[in-house]
């Protein structure tokens, strides 16, 4: 039964066909038993007036213009040749409502235009005796009645399929967007973790490769200060690993997304075991902190804690063999201030600019990035006298 069903359905021809067929039969069993009120009995122009109207039905969804204008030269030639009403002139009804529905703007307004002048039409050419003007004006106004109602149901489905039609292509568009956001989404997510991969890489292989050079420098003489730099090593390869892999696996899908081998995201309460990383590592670093500290937004903290890394990982590359540093955090009551300073011999603007001397980082670019993510403000450049300073403001709350 529901493959008959599904096939009607793909196929409405078949179904029209059917109930054109039911009419027909119909017609001829009222053209066998009719005739007239003054003893006429039809004429057989009925037939072929019958077998068009018919076929009409048949056709009205494969050929809708078409069928409407074979019905209404139908409707003609019955006036014309006196050919009675009869019941294959509910075809009229049908092929009103199928213009209506389906058909062009143009044969829409047609059929209303012929289906209301059809009733009167008819009490013209075929007037009933003995009724009153009154009868006659009633009577045929009950007739135009079925004739509205078929145009304005057909042109109720026609506004409904075209609502309907609006709201798929609005659901259709909003999909695309959420798409779209979605894409836009995970560009910005892809970003922000190449930017934390840099971030990692560069500051802990920095360190790892002067702990190694310091090790291979004093292995012979000062087997202790060896040890204690291939620990360092050791640590900070464990502590890149562990931050790498928290990044990485916000790219998996169906790991949770903690664990033990995660770590959490950075804050400015690490700054102070980043900066004694450093000091190991052999670069001098003055610490101090400025105001009242209190919670802040992780974004912040994390952007704090990013731009001081990246500072000293660019102190260490390219101030030289005597460089030290300088850190200051400040609390603000609306911001949180960072200024980075070196006193090394420092490097060519342009090469902070890309990100250090092998121009393949981020550099300036990524810190400009995280303080712009932010809503902060960021100054950078070298320094009276020698030296790299890089100052950032940030504020607790996004700017609107």
């Amino acid at each position: 039964m529901q493959r008959l069903y599904d096939f009607l359905r793909r196929h409405p021809t078949w179904v029209d066909g059917f109930w054109a067929f039911v009419l027909l039969g119909i017609s001829g069993l009222g053209l066998v038993s009719m005739s007239g009120g003054n003893g006429r009995e039809p004429t057989l122009l009925a037939v072929p007036a019958a077998l068009g109207l018919c076929l009409a039905v048949a056709l009205r969804r494969r050929a809708t213009e078409p069928m409407l204008v074979l019905v209404a030269v139908i409707g003609v030639f019955q006036l014309v040749f006196d050919v009675e009403t009869m019941p294959a002139n509910f075809a009229m009804l049908v092929i009103i409502y199928t213009a209506a529905a389906d058909g062009a703007q143009w044969a829409s307004r047609f059929a209303l235009v012929g289906g209301l002048c059809a009733a009167p039409l008819s009490m013209m050419r075929w007037s009933t005796g003995n009724v009153s003007v009154f009868g006659s004006v009633l009577f045929t106004i009950f007739q135009i009645v079925p004739f509205a109602l078929a145009w304005v149901l057909g042109d109720s489905i026609r506004t409904r399929r075209a609502y309907l039609a609006q709201l798929e292509e609005r659901a259709d568009r909003l999909e695309k967007e959420r798409e779209a956001q979605s894409k836009v989404a995970v560009a910005a997510e892809r970003a922000r973790i190449a930017r934390e991969l840099h971030d990692v890489v560069a500051h802990n292989v920095s360190v790892m490769v002067v702990q190694a050079d310091g090790a291979a420098y004093v292995l012979d003489t000062a087997p202790d200060q060896a040890k204690k730099a291939l620990e360092t090593i050791s640590g900070t390869g464990r502590q890149a690993l562990a931050e790498m892999r928290r990044l990485l696996g916000v790219l998996r899908t169906g790991e949770p997304e903690e664990g033990s081998e995660y770590v959490p995201q950075p804050d400015v309460e690490q700054l102070d075991e980043l900066i004694e990383q450093v000091r190991t590592a052999g670069l001098p670093v003055d610490y101090k902190v400025e105001g009242t500290p209190r919670p802040l937004p992780s974004g912040v903290e994390l952007t704090a804690y990013r731009i001081v890394q990246e500072a000293l990982t660019n102190t260490r590359k390219h101030g030289g063999e005597n460089a030290g540093a300088s850190v200051r955090l400040v609390y603000f009551d609306d911001g949180l201030g960072l200024l980075v300073e070196d006193d090394g011999k420092g490097a060519p603007h342009e090469l902070y600019e890309d990100g250090g001397a092998d121009g393949r980082g981020h550099g300036l670019i990524g810190m400009r990035e995280r303080v712009g993510m932010v809503g902060g403000t960021l100054d950078a450049g070298p320094r009276p006298g020698g030296g790299f300073r890089i100052s950032a403001l940030l504020p607790l709350k996004p700017a609107h």
